[in-house]
Parts: C-alpha cells; structure tokens; sequence
C-alpha cells in the first residue's frame, strides 16, 4: 500500500502546487511553461520547479525506470501488444469480441510484465548454402533488468493463406524454432537445438506461437550467450516455388511493403515477474459505487474524484495506453460517533472518542481503505514496448484510521 499512498501523495501535492487545477498535472509542457510563465509573471519559483522535477523523477522510479523515455518517431507499436492491453484492461465488451486473439491465461499467471522485440535486422542472416537452411535472427534482450524472472518466452511468426490450386494433402509444411548454440561458421553453417516445430496448412491466416522459453532462461538467468534463433519453413510435397512466401520471416524488396513489414515481422514476446504485485490477471468490469458514496454534498470522510491525464503531465509521447485514468483521493471529516460506512478501524473509533472530549489529540485521518491496479502499455528507455501491471494505483474505498 506504501506505493499507491506515495503516488497519490505526489499527485495530490504537486496539483496543490500547481494550483489546484481540476486535471493532475506534473510537469507542464514547454508551451504551457511559458504561457504560465508569462501570465503568473514568475509566481512558480524556480524551487517549486525542481521539485515538481523532483517528484517526476520519483514516479519514474515507481515505474522501474531509470530516466524518462524519448521515443524515436520510428518506433512501431505491435498490434499483438495493443490487443494484449485492451484484453488485460478489460475495455468495453463490443471492443472485445473485436480482437481476435486468445488471452494467454498460462503465461500471464506468472508474470507481472509482458515485453515485445523486434530483431535487429542487420544481424540477420539470410540462407544460403545448403548447410545453412534457416534464416537467423538476433533479439537484443539487454533492456530486460536483472531483477525480473523471465517465466516463458514465445516467438510469434505471421503466415498467410497460399491459393494456388493444390490438392489438400499437398498443402502442408513444417515451421522449426531452433537455438543458435555457437556463432555461425564461416561457410554459414548453423549448430542449433531445436526448440518448438508444427505442422501446418496453407489454408489459414495468422499469426503461430513458437515456444522458445528455454533459450530466453538460458540468456537473461542463466548469462549464456545470445547467439539468436533460427526459424526454418520445410515445404512437404512441394516444388521450392512458394518456399518462404507466405511465412513473414524476411523483409520484402518491394518499398510498398514496409508497412505491412513493420507490424507482420517476426515478435518476440517475454513473459517475466520483478517480484512486486500480483501477476497480471484478465480483470472483469467493477460494479459502481453505491449512490450514499457518491452523495457530493457529504461532508464525511469518502472518495473524490481525482483524473490524471498523462498529457498533462507531458507523458503521452511514450505512454500508449491509457491516455489517463480515475486515481481517486479520500478526503472528509472523521466526526464523532463514527457511522459503519466510514469503514473505521478499531483504533480510529478510540481516538475519535478520545478527541470528543480532548481536542488535543487529533481525529482519526481520512485515507484510502481498497487499492487496486492497472494496466500500462509503454515505451521504456530503449524503445522497447512494455505492458506491465502496476499495484494500488486506484483508490476503491475510502475510511478513518
């Protein structure tokens, strides 16, 4: 609870700062600064300034990053991770029957933090010879910190339905996964172990996950060398015409193509757990608040509307989604007797009784009673996209303690 309390802490202080505006707001953008500035003749100091600076950099760190990301403009966002988000988010229901993705139940009960990689392309290594079969590709898993457990890694590899006429038991073909165990030979020859093989058709569209999680474990736990994986497509009954055609595991030569390149190459996704929070778990809608806590005109101790919109605060270039959320602050009177719905502690009842009859000792405080988390899909530092749960980051009800 420590974590949520500080992050409202800070949101609710740096509004007050700022002067009490209706939207949380940290940092303003450089436009705004100078409107600001300009209007208020200089009323933010220069002290208050580096301490909102301040309290940025503490979210930050809440957020288990070391500096602010600054995205390039060239950074693409894998639908895979959009859906995963919205899936995770439990977004509206009409939205959901949308994706066309199953949630990975298994994969998601252990971790906490989901992560995507592109390869680096121009580490790739194409087939040639007839010792070297597969097409290699190197993920650069460096951004992962040390901290987190990695509890099972796929790679996701788009295919396309082949129409060229054949007959149904001629329209197979074989996809293998493999480790690179050593650097490649001069003559491009690859020593590997095979990690995940299938057997398809040329009759769907869609996206196929590999199982690649012992080759991850051996790289981020276990400091083996990362020598890449190697994707191989073994046509069955069939001339080499349409070999690789329809299996997204090169780039095509065709400029028109670079689009549909960016968001159907090869994916990389890892599942891992840095030890704080639940793992993340496919969250259904909450039922509202009753109207008795919603009644405005109460005084007492209760839950106030509280949005932080990331725009405001200027991190809308690296955080994709949500655009905000509803955090909530508790706020109210702690009055003598205190009723059941103010959620009270044993103690709190004490020190309210206390306090009828000596003013000197204080009420109980108003302070949020039920936390519950997000979810937030981001650029970190090194362009990478991240979804990751984050813990008691909304208040759901309020009391005296």
């Amino acid at each position: 609870m420590i974590a949520g309390n500080r992050m409202l802490m800070v949101i609710l202080l740096c509004q007050a700062l700022l002067g009490g505006a209706s939207h949380a707001s940290l940092i303003p953008g450089p436009a705004r600064k100078k409107e600001a500035e300009g209007q208020a003749g200089g009323r933010r100091s220069a002290q208050s300034h580096d301490l909102l600076r301040g309290f940025e950099a503490s979210l930050l760190h809440m957020f288990g990053l070391r500096r602010r990301p600054q995205p390039s403009k060239e950074v693409v966002v894998p639908g895979y991770m959009r859906d995963l988000y919205r899936l995770q988010s439990a977004e509206e229901e009409q939205e959901l029957r949308e994706i066309n993705l199953e949630y990975p139940e298994r994969p998601t009960s252990r971790a906490n933090t989901v992560r995507s990689f592109h390869h680096e392309e121009r580490l790739e290594s194409f087939p040639g010879t007839e010792e070297n079969t597969g097409v290699r590709f190197i993920f650069n898993l460096s951004s992962i910190p040390e901290n987190e457990v990695i509890s099972s890694a796929e790679l996701r590899l788009y295919r396309e339905e082949v129409e060229h006429g054949l007959p149904w038991e001629d329209g197979f073909h074989r996809v293998n996964v493999y480790e690179v165990m050593k650097p490649l030979a001069v003559n491009g020859h690859m020593v590997t172990r095979l990690l995940d093989t299938r057997l398809l058709h040329h009759n769907v569209t869609r996206w196929e996950s590999f199982d690649v999680s012992p080759a991850i474990m051996r790289w981020t736990q276990d400091k083996q060398i990362n020598h890449g994986l190697a994707v191989e497509v073994i046509h069955l009954n069939q001339t080499k015409t349409y070999q690789g055609k329809h299996v997204r595991i090169s780039r095509s030569l065709l400029p028109h193509e670079d689009t549909v390149w960016s968001q159907m190459r090869p994916l990389l996704i890892t599942f891992s757990h840095d030890g704080r929070g639940h793992a993340l778990t496919r969250r259904s809608k909450r039922s509202p608040k009753s109207q008795r806590a919603r009644n405005k005109k109460n005084k007492n101790c209760r839950r106030h509307s509280l949005y932080v919109d990331f725009s405001d605060v200027g991190w809308n270039d690296w955080i994709v989604a949500p655009p905000g959320y509803q955090a909530f602050y508790c706020h109210g009177d702690c009055p003598f007797p205190l009723a059941d719905h103010l959620n009270a502690t044993n103690h709190a009842i004490v020190q309210t009784l206390v306090n009828s009859v000596n003013s000197s000792i204080p009420k109980a405080c108003c302070v949020p009673t039920e936390l519950s988390a997000i979810s937030m899909l981001y650029l970190d530092e090194y362009d990478k996209v991240v979804l990751k749960n984050y813990q008691e980051m909304v208040v759901e009800g309020c009391g005296c303690h």
